[in-house]
């Protein structure tokens, strides 16, 4: 698969994710084979007024090819936020036209952009006509259920200069509930030339080949999939490079993995904001472990890595 002039190894790509999808964890996600990574979203607003914590957001390490995503209403300011974007030297610019988050939503940019589709064509032609490098949009099926209307919009993405569409199969209203609808991300993959990344509920191999094989889409974007689970990756590229269906990751594998993570999360934020995130991330990598709940509890108190270091050899004595 291609984008642009941007060759992709595998089809596995770690979907956009707000306050969970920084530095640390895209590398970690690449390490396990992602293909393809994309930061958390940035202000259109806030970065072409020099917000310090738009830059953080954008600084690329070797996560590479890792693509910058911007939100916005304003066709002008998204043109000059892309630009902007250049000078943490991005492989793509992905525009959010999907993100339900209140915040968002309702001040007019992520998915309500869905209930404007002449905006939403502007702002991409706008911000593809700014920058030389790809440029990409991620939607989801509509707003609502009386407004879907994924099959208007791709086409007119497209015709905007889009170089590749990402598509959730929920509504805005549907948020993370229910069950992907498959059948919308065919139908858009049906619609448009250019190709169309399927994302919504991959959470292993088979439901990646479900979306694979219902959809047609050419590659696929996990997001809570991925939540303490970066093997995901590499398990979805060793089933559809080498038909192997590799074995869980032990409660050993679990916990050092954790650790690089929230080791690298203090590398590049320091070890007051890593050990509080860490309450989340360890949430996940826990999940199904013997032990696991009391886990959870005794590092909300945590204020050290070596107390997290040393709770983990304690689960993984008293796992395996």
């Amino acid at each position: 698969m291609k984008i642009g002039n941007i060759e992709f190894k595998h089809i596995a790509f770690l979907a956009p994710m707000a306050g969970i999808a920084d530095r640390a964890f895209r590398e970690l996600c690449v390490y396990h084979g992602a293909a393809y990574t994309v930061t958390e979203m940035v202000s259109s607003k806030g970065l072409t007024m020099g917000d310090r914590k738009s830059g953080e957001l954008l600084t690329v390490g070797n996560e590479r090819p890792c693509g910058a995503q911007l939100f916005g209403d304003d066709p002008e300011i998204m043109a000059r936020a892309a630009v902007k974007c250049l000078e943490y030297s991005p492989d793509v610019i992905d525009i959010n036209m999907g993100c339900p988050a209140p915040k968002v939503a309702m001040n007019g940019g992520g998915a309500s952009l869905l209930k404007k589709p002449g905006l939403a064509f502007e702002i991409t032609k706008a911000v593809k006509e700014a920058v030389d490098i790809p440029v990409t949009v991620k939607i989801r099926k509509g707003w609502d259920e009386n407004s879907i209307n994924a099959l208007e919009i791709a086409p007119l993405l497209e015709k905007a200069g889009a170089d590749a569409i990402a598509i959730h199969g929920r509504t805005r209203k549907e948020m993370y509930s229910g069950k992907v609808d498959l059948d919308i991300i065919k139908q858009v993959k049906s619609a448009v030339s250019i190709p169309v990344i399927g994302n919504g509920d991959v959470t292993d191999e088979q439901s990646a080949v479900l979306m694979l094989e219902k959809t047609g889409c050419d590659a696929l974007m996990i997001g809570r999939g991925a939540l303490g689970n970066p093997w995901i990756f590499q398990k979805i590229n060793a089933y559809f490079d080498e038909c192997r269906v590799l074995p869980e990751p032990t409660v050993t594998q679990k916990m050092a993995t954790m650790l690089r993570h929230i080791e690298r999360i203090i590398e590049y934020k320091g070890e007051y904001t890593a050990m509080r995130e860490a309450r989340h991330h360890a949430g996940y990598y826990t999940k199904g472990i013997r032990g696991g709940a009391a886990m959870r509890r005794e590092i909300c108190s945590f204020e050290h890595f070596e107390q997290l270091q040393e709770l983990a050899f304690r689960v993984v004595k008293e796992n395996e």
